[in-house]
């Protein structure tokens, strides 16, 4: 691509302006996320728990306990991070609302 497609591309794109309904909605999505997230990594613990490992090899319980740990532990950060963007969407929207009121009351 030349210069001079990459910086019409640029001048075409827009920004699309925030406001609180976006905000609301893209929390209500994260949220969803989140608890799926969380409702899998609860039923997958879960049936860890129930199903020992048969084995009396100990590095094939050490290799078994760390993949099971590091499965529960890749949905628990899932969780958390759709959490917390769920959060912060929710926060944006409310400040982005009282910007909002207050601009129109003065």
């Amino acid at each position: 691509m030349s210069d001079e497609n990459l910086t019409q591309q640029t001048e075409a794109q827009t920004q699309v302006q925030s406001s609180p309904l976006r905000c609301v909605i893209g929390a209500m999505i994260s949220g969803a996320l989140g608890y799926g997230l969380y409702s899998l990594m609860i039923a997958t613990a879960t049936s860890f728990a129930t199903k020992p490992i048969h084995s009396d090899n100990v590095i094939v319980l050490k290799i078994s306990s760390a993949v099971r740990t590091l499965v529960v532990g890749v949905m628990a950060l899932g969780t958390a991070v759709f959490g917390i963007v769920a959060i912060g969407l929710l926060a944006l929207g409310v400040q982005l609302l009282v910007q909002q009121l207050t601009k129109q009351k003065s």
